[in-house]
Parts: structure tokens; C-alpha cells; sequence
């Protein structure tokens, strides 16, 4: 089971996310909407946790935090040991380019970028040679299975092509963390398999670790833990996915 955090900093390495009392609102004018209270989590490296929960929850703020977005308003956030509280600007820019990788619903891929083009952008936005960038975004797509779509543009690849290309793009810089919103919701069941036995590959052999926010109950036996965000709060106890159906189906 994953255990609730005591943010011991000599388990940084086992646990890559820990957060402790994490509050969050948004202010618009003079109207102030509380999203997260007290929001605790830990989660392992390694695994491929999923938070689930009706819209307006704090899905997405959460993840938001968790990725160097969004600050929280009070409360520990601590990613791969570093407390984001005392990080400066540019140090969480690096962080979050150079240690996490994003995935979307909507892809957000380049329409005037072809599929390696699309790839490359995180590493080039690195300072990784043009060259050196090629060469990774093709190990990548040909680990996707797109070799053949490198010079394609999005509007010819499907929607499953799309999604595949963004997981690659997430990878380009070799994250240690993926964060995924609703990375299924635009896809049909057969793709949205393919992208989840992805990621959940990547976890289980390279030793990422996964955070995916998700309406889509199909997907939860991929998952190691579901854990459900209720009123701004995580759910007392957490859900251990049927691994062993994803094995089996």
C-alpha cells in the first residue's frame, strides 16, 4: 500500500511526490473559490497512480502543482525531495522542463510541425543540437511505432497517432515523472488501451513514475493506485487497481 506522508527527506528517492496539508484557491475580483484543503499524498516511485473525482474537484489544479505550474497557497509540496516553496522561478522552469513530462487531452501539438518536429521541440528548447534532437524524437516515434509519420503534420495523423506523438514529446527529455490530463478522453476504447499500456509500460520497466488524472473508468486496471478527489480532499483511502485483468485482457 502507499503510505501517507511523513516527509522523512531520506525517502525522496522512493517517494518522488509528497504533499502535506496543500490548499489551493482562485481569486477573480472579490470572489475567492477554495479548490484543495489540505490535500496529503504520497506517491512511489515507479507507479502509475491515477486521480479520479467529479469535474471541479481539483483534478487538474493538483496536477498543475505537482508539475511546477501552479504554486499551492499553503502547505508542503516536495518533488523528488526539493520543496517547490524555496525554489526560485528559473529553478522550477528547469524542474519542470528537465524532470517532468506532460501529456494532454488535446494533444497541443504543433499543427505547422510535422511529427518529429513536434517531438524535438522540448529538447531544442533544451539546447540539444538539431542533430543529436532528431536522432532521440526517431527513437522515440519508432518506440511509439510511428517511424513511417515522422514528416506528417497532425492534421493527417488519427487521434490515437496524435496522442502517441505528445506521449513521445513527453519523453524527449527523459522525465523521471509523467503527468497526464485526461490523456483517454479524446480517444475510443482501442487507442486509449494502446496510449495506457504505454505509459503504464514506461513505469513498470524504466522506472518513471506516472500521475493521471482521468474520468475514464475503462483504464483503471492499468493503474497501480486510484485515488479518488472528493471536495478539494483525497479520499481517506486509496484503490488498489486489477492489475492482473490488464494482464489478462
Amino acid at each position: 500500500m502507499i503510505a501517507q506522508p511523513d516527509f522523512s527527506p531520506d525517502d525522496a528517492e522512493q517517494y518522488p511526490i509528497r504533499l502535506a496539508g496543500v490548499y489551493k484557491s482562485y481569486c477573480v475580483g472579490a470572489v475567492t473559490t477554495p479548490v484543495l484543503y489540505g490535500v496529503d499524498l504520497a506517491v512511489r516511485r515507479g507507479t502509475c497512480v491515477y486521480l479520479a473525482g467529479p469535474s471541479g474537484s481539483g483534478k487538474t489544479t493538483l496536477l498543475s502543482i505537482l508539475g511546477c505550474i501552479l504554486s499551492a497557497d499553503r502547505g508542503e509540496v516536495r518533488i523528488f525531495g526539493r520543496d517547490l516553496a524555496g525554489l526560485p522561478p528559473r529553478e522550477l522552469t528547469a524542474l519542470r522542463r528537465d524532470r517532468v513530462g506532460f501529456v494532454f487531452q488535446r494533444f497541443h501539438l504543433i499543427r505547422g510541425l510535422n511529427a518529429l518536429e513536434n517531438v524535438c521541440v522540448p529538447l531544442i528548447l533544451g539546447g540539444t543540437p538539431r542533430r543529436a534532437a532528431a536522432e532521440r524524437g526517431m527513437t522515440l516515434l519508432e518506440a511509439m511505432d510511428l517511424a513511417d509519420k515522422a514528416a506528417a503534420h497532425p492534421r493527417n495523423l488519427s487521434a490515437g497517432q496524435c496522442q502517441r506523438v505528445a506521449l513521445a514529446r513527453a519523453l524527449a527529455c527523459d522525465p523521471e515523472l509523467i503527468l497526464a490530463d485526461e490523456p483517454t478522453a479524446s480517444l475510443d476504447a482501442d487507442n486509449g488501451r494502446q496510449i495506457m499500456e504505454l505509459l503504464r509500460r514506461l513505469t513498470t520497466e524504466e522506472g518513471r513514475t506516472a500521475v493521471v488524472v482521468t474520468h475514464d473508468t475503462r483504464i483503471f486496471p492499468f493503474a497501480d493506485y486510484v485515488f479518488r478527489l472528493e471536495g478539494g480532499r483525497i479520499a481517506p483511502t486509496e484503490e488498489p487497481a486489477p492489475t492482473a485483468s490488464c494482464q489478462e485482457g
